[in-house]
């Protein structure tokens, strides 16, 4: 490897980049994007993201002094040139694998890592926190927040950005614009922003200015301090204020984000400032390998794929494209159905939507709690609003499902995406909360189909069938084993076995293929055991808790928290029916999933069909 990687593999530490010539730093970022694309070909991850960011880490790894200097990076998936340069190259090739390296910012795993993150908007906010900490303690050194302009999308920058604006040492914000987030950037923003990509020539003309002034003798430095009174009019002659300009910020750029030299300078400039400031950073997604600059949006999050063609190695439709398909074929028959995404386009399979219902198809940027409280303003209308949404986001709208949609009884339909655990991408990603959050919303109807069939059902049902809130929520993945016996199955419950057995085992989503090969093996075993499957799984239907009492000893499982969900509320009508019986609810207790594959994960938790048989006979 260190043949192969000569320069990358003598950085320890960032102090190693300071004594690097120009042209060691020029191969060094040569053979990070080689790296990169070889470790994210094999384990999967953000790829794009990261090669458009490799001269602007290594620039400011040149000119700040972490950890002393802190960095917080928002989202964090385009961190892992940061971990190669900061101690953990000989690490990368564990990235996002199980005991490995995080796939985003973690602070257990390295000094460096100033903030952990997975979700976006939250780097102005938290260096704003880490700013306001050291002028505490006395500490004087550099906070630098690395935001993109996806993630200025959302609203909790502005809040951040805002409240920092105010604050007068050593505080930095780099945006890093490279036109888009997952999807393309949409809105005001990415308008501004758009403009003064346009207009270089303002800082161009700055500069040439004082350095002419700073060689005419006497008088030169006079005109420069009066140049510096009267900038802001000057920036309204070439371009209007920026909106950065506004909340008290100098404004740096546009600079070219792989221009080193353009880099290292405008960093420089805004280390001397004493207010807070703003570089505009312009690069390019997937700079470095043809096939990410071509197709941003697929290489942005990536499944293992060939080198040599970019294409990927596993072509599977899953449960998102069976989505989007579907409500494509919905949206055909009636016109009063939209879809809403929070720059998830692709993820959440509604490229095609997009295409072909254009007016009814809503891009709010990274905004999750706008998407729903948009999606309530059109369902006042009477139009069947379909926000379609990872579960792992869902979380940032928990106040608008409960205050603008359920106490209003709108009717909005929540596509919930990635449902249950997702694997690599680790603990900020795991689908692991929507249904104790939804399941304590009064009148909310939550769906969770194993099969594609029942998927498309609960949508059709989710649309016509039902009032209010109503969520779908679906894995990552496609469908799972389905046992040749098993044909016939209700929107509500279905039962696969007999009725009256010794065992039941009771669950909803995918754990049910588990659950089929647990019934199987425990019954070649000499076991009565039967499977209650759950695909409505709020409001339970009474007639299968009547079923499960029927039961000796009933097991439910499910792959969500224990804390607030579907067991807990199985388990209270259980106890209403007066009956004498056994129960045991597992799922995910008290703790967050790290990033493994979901088969390790389940296995972790017992809740593939060997701990399932685990579970059972430890209590027969």
């Amino acid at each position: 490897m260190e043949e192969k990687f000569r320069i990358l593999s003598t950085i320890k530490s960032p102090q190693d980049l300071k004594s690097l010539s120009e042209d060691e730093i020029t191969e060094l970022c040569a053979e990070i994007r080689e790296k990169l694309i070889e470790v994210v070909s094999v384990n999967g991850g953000h790829l794009a993201s990261n090669l458009g960011i490799v001269e602007l880490t290594v620039a400011l790894h040149k000119s700040f002094n972490c950890p002393k200097d802190s960095m917080v990076w928002d989202v964090g998936h385009q961190s892992y040139v940061h971990k190669m340069l900061t101690g953990r190259f000989d690490k990368i090739d564990t990235i996002r694998k199980k005991d490995g390296l995080a796939g985003f910012p973690k602070r257990s795993e390295s000094d460096f890592d100033a903030f952990n993150a997975g979700h976006s908007s939250t780097s102005i906010s938290a260096a704003y926190g880490i700013a306001r900490a050291k002028q505490l303690s006395g500490d004087d050194s550099y906070t630098i927040a690395i935001i993109g302009d996806g993630s200025m999308t959302g609203g909790l920058a502005y809040e951040g950005l805002n409240n920092a604006g105010r604050f007068k040492k050593n505080f930095i914000v780099i945006l890093n614009d490279n036109k888009m987030s997952i999807s393309n950037n949409v809105g005001a923003m990415a308008m501004n922003l758009s403009h003064m990509r346009l207009k270089p020539v303002y800082l161009r003309t700055k500069r040439r200015t004082e350095i002419i002034l700073s060689h005419i003798p006497l008088i030169g430095n006079f005109f420069k301090k009066v140049l510096k009174k009267s900038k802001s009019k000057l920036k309204n002659i070439i371009y209007k204020n920026t909106l950065f300009d506004f909340l008290g910020y100098t404004y740096i750029g546009p600079v070219d984000g792989h221009d080193l030299d353009e880099l290292q300078n405008a960093l420089e400039v805004a280390k001397k400032e004493t207010g807070p400031v703003l570089v505009h950073v312009v690069t390019k997604k997937g700079k470095g390998y043809e096939p990410a600059e071509e197709h941003p949006k697929e290489f942005h999050g990536i499944g293992k794929f060939d080198v040599d063609t970019g294409e990927p190695l596993s072509s599977k439709k899953g449960f998102s494209y069976i989505f989007g398909n579907h409500l494509c074929n919905l949206a055909a028959k009636d016109k009063k159905i939209c879809a809403i995404t929070a720059a998830m386009t692709l993820g959440t399979g509604l490229s095609e939507f997009s295409k072909r219902f254009k007016p009814r198809f809503f891009d709010v940027g990274i905004a999750e709690e706008h998407a729903i409280t948009f999606a309530c303003g059109l369902a006042t209308k009477g139009i069947i609003p379909f926000f379609a949404v990872y579960s792992t986001f869902l979380q940032r709208g928990f106040d608008q499902l409960v205050h603008d949609a359920a106490i209003q009884k709108l009717h909005v339909v929540l596509c919930v995406d990635r449902a249950g655990i997702v694997g690599d991408d680790g603990e900020t990603h795991q689908g692991l909360f929507d249904v104790s959050m939804l399941n304590t919303i009064p009148e909310t109807t939550i769906f969770s189909p194993c099969y594609f069939d029942e998927l498309k059902q609960s949508m059709s049902a989710a649309a016509y069938m039902y009032d209010g809130l109503v969520a779908v929520r679906y894995p990552r993945g496609g469908e799972l084993y389905k046992p040749e016996d098993f044909n016939k199955y209700s929107i509500n419950f279905s039962l696969y076995g007999e009725e009256g057995t010794d065992i039941s085992i009771v669950t909803y989503g995918r754990l049910f293929s588990y659950a089929c090969k647990a019934k199987e093996r425990l019954e070649k075993e000499g076991m009565s055991v039967n499977v209650i499957k759950l695909c409505r799984i709020k409001p339970i239907d009474s007639k299968a808790v009547q079923l499960a009492s029927e039961s000796k000893m009933i097991f439910f499982f499910e792959e969500s928290l224990v804390a607030g969900g579907i067991g807990e509320s199985f388990g209270y009508e259980l106890k209403k029916t007066g009956k004498s019986f056994f129960y045991k609810i597992h799922g995910i207790k008290d703790s967050f999933v790290r990033h493994e594959t979901v088969d390790e994960a389940l296995a972790e938790f017992k809740l593939d069909d060997d701990g399932m048989i685990e579970v059972v006979k430890e209590y027969l």
